[in-house]
């Protein structure tokens, strides 16, 4: 069994993990959404987070939710991308962490996620934790820990 109690990883900060803001995909408050698909399929993302004009996190916008809000009865009604805004679908409810958190919170709110919005003190967006940033230290520290268990 991994103790990961003992491990150093449990207190740690997850600063050194965030992917900053200008590496991440965003959209506004008042975009199209058809500039959000447009992000969304150039990115190679499913889900975005949307900011408004100050850099705060108001919520997340997915390829899901723009599709599901242009489903008509018999057909895919893509005329209403320019005529609709993010705001308008977007998910409010949006998973969130300030950089000081703890790798313990992280990994908790990464379970049902595939990455966190980091925000500072101010509650201003300053990037994103990836799921994958998680597991790949969870990865490390079990195999630093395998081979120091090693005979």
């Amino acid at each position: 069994m991994i103790d990961l109690q003992t491990s150093t990883i449990v207190d740690q900060e997850i600063k050194e993990l965030v992917i900053p803001i200008d590496n991440v995909a965003h959209v506004q408050l008042g975009n199209s959404l058809e500039h959000a698909l447009l992000v969304l399929v150039k990115s190679g993302y499913s889900a975005v987070p949307v900011l408004d004009l100050s850099f705060k996190i108001k919520g997340l916008i997915s390829k899901t939710l723009i599709l599901d809000s242009i489903l008509g009865m018999e057909r895919i009604e893509y005329e209403k991308l320019a005529d609709h805004h993010v705001e308008e679908v977007m998910n409010s409810k949006v998973p969130r962490m300030k950089d000081t958190d703890t790798f313990t919170r992280a990994l908790e709110l990464s379970i049902n996620q595939p990455f966190l919005c980091i925000e500072n003190d101010e509650g201003i967006f300053i990037g994103i934790l990836t799921r994958r940033a998680i597991l790949a230290l969870v990865y490390r520290h079990v195999r630093k820990r395998q081979i120091i268990e090693q005979p």
